[in-house]
């Protein structure tokens, strides 16, 4: 039976870190900003992932690059996800990025976007275990914070080599691998595999967490039972839906409930990014909030077409009011949150 953490019994540490959680949202481009990681940090994400920043961007001391990197205290443990092919540029934009204090360096070895993992970031970086072995080395050595990498099974479906990969990390002083069930040629395409994810835990003697696929707090539970891993990281199943870091099942959230939060992620958008920004970026995260609510189309075409915070808050607002004289049900509770205590 899987142990779940108390107050006095982190679920893992990476090094000596403790993480008091199981389920944590993982860094995505373009979705894990501040506003978004505090929203799941208070819902339940056991650890802040910042999206992921070129080493390049840093050592050229990029003011936006950077400033993806802010973060709130109640985020730690914090952290910072970097991603290059140079392990020198990796090594000096670790040591710089020291003055920010973050918990955790990840290195990213699973972007598969052509862009990175093509010149040989990211994924790329899979079809070289010893340089992997060489990068974590070198990071694990210079920095006083653990080093630790979230990868894919392997290049492609002829490459799988994630034993090798995991073992390179771990070899050398890595202190927790993130896995995604899916190569780099697989994108996001077809399932997820997680048989690995149990190997891999098997193989090394950190902690592992399961990622792909995993749209319910209960699915990460049956994750974790099947392969023993550590935690999972949860991403797409998140956006619009911070309820599923307290176990709770996306459409037993009652309508008023998703009005008031999606309210309030605008609010720290606003806070954290200019107005035009702020409503571009926070237009992915309505569309999810809107699936909830099972607007009608034409009810979508006006909120997503917003341009403005004034906009969205009346678009919103004209769903609101629907929504504050229907009757509010209970929040049943899933097998995750019940056995948690939540």
């Amino acid at each position: 039976m899987l142990s779940l953490p108390t107050m006095e019994s982190p679920a893992f540490r990476v090094g000596t870190l403790p993480i008091s959680g199981r389920l944590i949202l993982a860094p995505m481009d373009g979705f894990s900003d501040l506003p978004f990681r505090s929203l799941c940090r208070e819902f339940g994400s056991a650890m802040s992932y910042t999206s992921f920043v070129s080493a390049a961007a840093i050592v050229a001391r990029s003011p936006s690059a950077l400033a993806s990197l802010a973060y709130l205290p109640q985020e730690r443990p914090v952290a910072f996800q970097i991603f290059d092919d140079d392990p020198a540029r990796l090594l000096e934009a670790g040591r710089r990025l020291i003055d920010l204090q973050p918990d955790i360096l990840d290195i990213n070895m699973g972007c598969s976007a052509r862009c990175v993992s093509g010149r040989g970031a990211g994924a790329g970086l899979l079809r070289d275990p010893a340089k992997i072995g060489r990068i974590v080395g070198s990071l694990s050595r210079a920095l006083p914070i653990p080093i630790t990498a979230k990868i894919r099974l392997g290049w492609d479906d002829a490459t799988r080599n994630y034993l090798d990969v995991a073992r390179a990390i771990a070899d050398n002083g890595g202190r927790l691998i993130a896995v995604h069930g899916r190569t780099r040629q697989q994108g996001y395409r077809g399932r997820a595999d997680h048989a690995p994810i149990g190997e891999i835990k098997a193989a090394v003697p950190i902690p592992v967490l399961g990622n792909g696929d995993v749209a319910s707090a209960d699915a990460a539970r049956d994750l974790m039972q099947a392969t023993g891993c550590d935690g999972v990281l949860i991403g797409r199943a998140a956006i619009g839906n911070p309820w599923v870091f307290r176990g709770l099942p996306a459409d037993c959230v009652p309508p008023a409930e998703v009005l008031r939060v999606a309210r309030e992620h605008l609010r720290r958008m606003t806070v954290f990014h200019d107005e035009p920004r702020a409503v571009v970026l926070f237009r992915k995260h309505l569309a999810r909030y809107l699936d909830r609510l099972d607007a009608p189309s034409s009810a979508r075409a006006v909120c997503l077409a917003a341009e403005t915070v004034g906009e969205v808050l009346a678009a919103v607002e004209c769903l609101a009011r629907p929504v504050a004289a229907a009757p509010t049900p209970p929040l049943p509770a899933s097998r995750f949150a019940a056995a948690a205590g939540l």
